[in-house]
């Protein structure tokens, strides 16, 4: 099966597609929202496009209780193959050390250097998402007031 050219696959998919978020009102706003895969600033653009691109990155949260975030780049060898696409690594470090192995894998890797800034806001987002409130709710004093 021939692969489809990337500027093909967004010449159809950019005016209608079932992930696109209208909803200002009119059709024509200047900014336009996505809740396809694959796209780190969930903006309709043909560079951010999961829809579009061969090369893709995710930051997503794991789902288990545990602190993790997955990283997930597609493979540019496997578009006829789905379930074999992504290329999945769960990074239970601390911050620095997965935003170092971030910034390794999407642009120091020369994968998609132009995603490393909206790749480390991602995780910044996702990580700072994942923190749990240590103080939990704050205990009324039972203490009777000193007069």
């Amino acid at each position: 099966m021939a692969t489809v050219p990337e500027p093909l696959i967004w010449e159809i998919v950019k005016k209608n597609n079932c992930f696109l978020l209208k909803q200002f009102g009119n059709g024509n706003a200047k900014v336009q929202f996505t809740k396809e895969p694959n796209n780190l600033y969930n903006i309709h653009s043909y560079k951010h496009s999961g829809l579009a691109n061969k090369k893709t990155v995710t930051i997503q949260p794991s789902g288990g209780k545990d602190m993790a975030v997955v990283l997930s780049t597609s493979k540019t060898k496997r578009q006829n193959a789905p379930a074999k696409l992504n290329h999945k690594s769960v990074m239970r470090k601390e911050f620095r050390k997965m935003a170092k192995a971030v910034k390794n894998q999407v642009s120091d890797n020369y994968y998609r250097p132009d995603l490393t800034k909206p790749a480390l806001a991602r995780l910044s987002s996702v990580y700072r998402s994942l923190q749990v409130a240590k103080s939990g709710v704050k205990k009324k004093n039972r203490q009777p007031a000193k007069l």
